[in-house]
């Protein structure tokens, strides 16, 4: 039996339910000792019934380097999308991979057909998805592999090394709910063959984000992140969390303490400044008054606090943006988008009342730092203007349900949805 749209939902159950059995009868492959269900719906096909107005969480996105038109986004709840036409029009791409939920995606720079992705949304939400390990294309998307890290369930950053393709770091939160998993910042030499783990603080503690110096790639730095979530609360930080550094590619790590908050520590979002990468920026969350905005202009040996400014959900945002010309901005994705002019003795908001709110993806045009991308929990914005106004990319149908339920209404019946945001 095939559904007619319009067809009073409650009256096709019931016409399903009786007449099951005359359908599994007449099937040949009948269970034995039972009916063959699969056979009963075998004629009904899933199809898209929008919303078309709304968007959903965007967790990342990866820009074409030579063509800021074709670029890819990581969904926290609706897998990754291209578009080739600065979004005119989409495509799905990971839809019969195994997660639905993304964290990260990155585009091999030197040869923008290679992605990484990076499952599992990488904040710490009581409604997370987990995902299944880093996926690869060499086709531009058209097909992937899942090279690892099944056990990781929330990355949250992928660096790949751009005198060697081969060689991909992996920072990865780990498991939400327990501790344990592939935990820690991987290394692979290989393309995704083997993996080794380069940074393993403990069971609990995993690494949230890598970074390298742009000159010279053989410092690099990892954020550790400690945190686990239960029922009734997240207890979201603890001794373990800090910044480590690495002036050997990779290979060893020891903690930057100089001028870091003390104590227990939650998220700690950092950003290596392209326009100088001597200057590095951290927005920590610590205890008591200790926590704000840091900067160091001298790799990361000593830090000194700018303000008292945290995120308004440190354990949901807490990423930093820095601008390739000017060193002293600075963007935090927060509730509203945020930007630092002065190397964050003070902020402001970005956002304009045409722009939706909670961000957690921005990509800063190199050539043209006035044209920004946003990635917030109301889908895909872009701006020439460096926020001035904003361009809403409403055809991306990514909205997150939560639940959906239908109605008894004739000849129609009504859809009903709740959504994150």
């Amino acid at each position: 039996m095939r559904y007619r749209p319009g067809f009073p939902a409650v009256v096709f159950t019931l016409l399903l339910i009786f007449s099951a059995p005359r359908a599994a009868e007449e099937s040949s492959d009948e269970k034995p000792g039972g009916k063959d269900t699969a056979s009963v719906f075998q004629g009904l096909a899933f199809r898209s019934i929008g919303p078309a107005l709304t968007s959903g969480r965007i967790g990342d996105l990866a820009v074409h380097p030579d063509n800021n038109g074709t670029y890819y986004a990581a969904v926290a709840s609706g897998g990754v999308w291209k578009t080739e036409n600065s979004g005119t029009t989409w495509n799905p791409v990971f839809d019969s991979q195994g997660s639905y939920s993304i964290g990260c995606i990155t585009m091999d720079p030197n040869n923008p057909q290679v992605v990484w992705v990076g499952t599992g949304e990488n904040n710490s939400q009581r409604s997370v998805g987990y995902g299944d390990g880093v996926y690869r294309s060499i086709n531009g998307g058209k097909s992937w592999e899942n090279v690892g890290l099944e056990d990781s369930e929330h990355i949250g950053m992928i660096w790949i090394d751009p005198r060697d393709s081969l060689r991909v770091f992996v920072a990865s939160q780990g498991p939400l709910w327990s501790a344990g998993g592939d935990r820690g910042l991987f290394l692979t030499e290989d393309g995704g063959k083997n993996w080794k783990a380069v940074l393993s603080i403990s069971g609990d503690t995993g690494v949230s984000e890598v970074w390298a110096d742009p000159l010279n790639p053989e410092t690099m730095y990892a954020v550790a992140y400690q945190r686990r979530r239960r029922v009734w609360t997240l207890v979201n930080g603890g001794p373990e969390s800090g910044i480590y550094k690495s002036t050997d590619g990779g290979t060893s790590w020891r903690e930057l303490t100089n001028g870091i908050p003390a104590g227990d520590k939650g998220r700690i979002g950092m950003a290596v400044s392209p326009a100088d990468p001597s200057v590095l920026y951290a927005v920590i969350e610590a205890s008591g008054d200790s926590g704000g905005f840091f900067r160091s202009t001298d790799r990361g040996e000593t830090w000194k606090k700018r303000s008292n400014y945290v995120t308004d959900s440190p354990q949901y945002y807490q990423e930093l943006a820095a601008d390739p010309r000017d060193v002293s901005r600075v963007y935090a994705l927060d509730t509203l988008l945020m930007v630092t002019e002065d190397g964050g003795r003070t902020f402001s908001s970005v956002d304009s009342d045409a722009k939706h709110v909670d961000n957690h993806a921005l990509w800063i045009d190199p050539e043209n730092t006035n044209y920004l991308l946003a990635g917030c929990d109301g889908g895909i914005y872009e701006s020439w203007d460096r926020g001035g106004t904003w361009n809403f990319k409403a055809n991306l149908p990514v909205t997150q349900f939560y639940r959906v339920t239908t109605d008894n209404d004739v000849p129609f019946y009504n859809v009903y949805g709740g959504t994150q945001d």
